[in-house]
């Protein structure tokens, strides 16, 4: 095979990836306000959890502060916003009661092992590559609802999915 089409096999393949990536970790920023909520995402729940947790950063481009105090999901009984942090080797969590400060000009990131939104009491299993209806309401801007695409169970960060076909490619 000659070294322009490998060229251009990679460049297409390359492609697909970005755009795969960037639909799994849901691409499109959600604008509210002065807020503009990026890369919201989750995972999938093994089939008896009960619970899951989301991820999402909130920047705020406004000259005042908004606060972020609440979440609801159709898809959990009970929604809150979570703190996870390890103390002496412990780890413990706990609600977030009045919620998560958005500075002006700085951005909140709820990640593994941080802050995040915690899923309870889920109605059926997060399933990989589906999405989950979450909406968030904050202080000043009022509430949005956004959907947590959901990626591979156990992931670290958004649109880690699974790559299915990648050991069948042949030599020409």
């Amino acid at each position: 095979m000659k070294m322009k089409t490998l060229y251009a096999i990679a460049a297409a393949a390359a492609l697909t990836l970005s755009l795969a990536f960037s639909a799994q970790a849901g691409s499109e920023p959600v604008k509210l306000g002065d807020l503009t909520i990026e890369t919201p995402w989750t995972r999938a729940t093994p089939g008896l959890a009960k619970a899951g947790g989301g991820f999402l950063k909130v920047t705020n481009h406004g000259s005042t502060g908004d606060r972020l105090v609440s979440a609801a999901s159709p898809r959990a009984g009970l929604t809150e916003i979570h703190e996870m942090a390890v103390k002496d080797g412990i780890m413990t969590m706990r609600e977030m009661e009045g919620g998560l400060e958005v500075p002006a000009g700085s951005t909140l990131e709820l990640k593994p092992g941080g802050y995040h939104v915690m899923f309870m009491k889920i109605t059926a299993p997060f399933v990989e590559g589906e999405t989950i209806p979450v909406t968030l309401t904050f202080e000043k801007a009022g509430s949005v609802d956004i959907t947590m695409p959901v990626a591979k169970a156990g992931s670290k960060m958004p649109g880690h999915m699974k790559m299915q076909g990648h050991g069948n490619m042949k030599k020409q």
